[in-house]
């Protein structure tokens, strides 16, 4: 990657800040795990805590130091292999399903690793680092926030499969909602050309744009989440058993796992558990369903008459929405409730509490163009097999959202905090 010039004007202090405020979070994470629950590997698409902790810090080091300060020492060279993930023109790393076999370096090692290159981005920072190492230093951020999402993700799954059941937080059983939703509601709108995709102002990927036109018919959107209460009638009315609900691959994916209910449901005396970051919990039917795959999710829908949203039509109706809601800031870690509708049809729950599958494919937007060097690699290389999920989760750190952010998984994922919105044409 080349070097990237230095200007004697300093960047802005809100970069500074960001960077401290992020890098601080990863640590408080962190800090609840022993050794063992930050090196263990549950499964080939989870990574350890520790790697986690430890990928953030080697992106900063790889591609904002190495290349612009000349006098910066590595912490250990050995971490270049250890740390990547999928950069190949960077150079070779070890193979993603076997993190767990890295029981060394330790966890306070990772810290300490933290300290090293904190410090030198600091000082880079401090010394008047022009806007384009800001923009890393930035993307970098924003990239750690990722990870701190998929951390929490993964530890849940790692816990998930600990007969224990441990909690990664305040064990002690949530007070649930109401015992049932309010009744869903439908709120029209009209069809058109509209555009959607980020405007440039502010930070965004680059597979957030270019902003463009795009065509939508009228349709209409419900105006909450589904929730687990319907999802068990769905169970209910034998909608794992008629492979008529299900995409073909869908279908074969329920056949081969055996999956009859959401991802960490579990049934004892006849009532419904869940694993949670907070431990085995009951299943609150008035909260949104979660821990479900693109597959189930158009299979609800089609067994509900009804249908996903595209991920233009869902941008259309954010971009109007407050992006206020129940986030990882908010510590409670699970999908809440949707509160009582002001009004006939109001949009509710568009950010938070789980992410959102639609039924649009993660392709790129027309005109776009990954960048140039290493962090091209960043999007573009996943644009195939992947649907779109959209406004977050109750992981995903406050201030990381945006009505144009485009999260996606292949439509098998499930341990990730997905549900679904229904949607049907007007």
């Amino acid at each position: 990657m080349p070097a990237l010039p230095l200007s004697d004007s300093r960047p802005s202090p809100a970069i500074a800040d960001l960077f401290r405020r992020v890098r601080q979070d990863s640590v408080s994470l962190g800090k609840p795990l022993s050794d063992a629950d930050a090196t263990v590997q549950s499964m080939p698409d989870a990574s350890p805590a520790k790697w986690h902790l430890a990928h953030t810090t080697w992106f900063f080091e790889t591609m904002v130091l190495a290349p612009n300060v000349s006098d910066y020492r590595p912490f250990d060279q050995s971490f270049n292999y250890l740390f990547n993930s999928y950069y190949e023109t960077v150079g070779e790393r070890h193979p993603r399903p076997k993190r767990g076999m890295i029981t060394r370096p330790d966890l306070a090692t990772i810290f300490a690793y933290r300290e090293h290159v904190d410090a030198a981005v600091e000082a880079l920072l401090e010394q008047g680092a022009g806007e384009e190492i800001s923009t890393l230093v930035e993307l970098g951020c924003h990239h750690e926030q990722q990870h701190q999402e998929l951390l929490l993700t993964d530890i849940l799954h790692l816990f998930a499969q600990n007969p224990l059941r441990p909690a990664y937080k305040d064990p002690q059983p949530l007070a649930v909602g109401a015992s049932e939703a309010d009744p869903v509601q439908y709120k029209s709108f009209e069809g058109g050309i509209v555009e959607i995709g980020h405007d440039g102002q502010g930070f965004a990927f680059d597979s957030e744009g270019p902003r463009h036109r795009t065509l939508i018919e009228p349709f209409r959107l419900a105006d909450r989440l589904v929730t687990n209460g319907e999802w068990m009638e769905f169970m209910a009315d034998g909608g794992y058993r008629d492979p008529l609900l299900w995409l073909s691959a869908g279908w074969a994916t329920i056949l081969t796992e055996g999956w009859d209910r959401p991802f960490y449901w579990e049934e004892r005396d006849g009532e419904h558990f869940t694993m949670t970051l907070r431990g085995a919990q009951p299943v609150d039917p008035a909260a949104p369903v979660t821990h479900v795959s693109y597959f189930e999710a158009d299979a609800f829908a089609t067994w509900a008459g009804r249908r996903l949203p595209s991920e233009a039509e869902w941008e259309h109706v954010a971009a109007s929405c407050p992006m206020a809601g129940n986030f990882a800031d908010s510590g409670h870690l699970r999908p809440r409730p949707a509160q009582n509708a002001a009004g006939a049809g109001e949009i509710r729950q568009m950010f938070g509490d789980v992410w959102e599958w639609t039924r649009s494919p993660f392709a790129p937007y027309p005109r776009f163009k990954p960048v140039e060097g290493a962090v091209g690699e960043y999007n573009g290389k996943f644009m195939c097999g992947q649907f779109v999920l959209r406004g977050g989760s109750c992981a995903t750190p406050g201030g990381h959202i945006r009505p144009t952010y485009r999260n996606f998984f292949p439509p098998d994922a499930r341990w990730q905090f997905s549900g679904l919105r229904l949607a049907e044409d007007a």
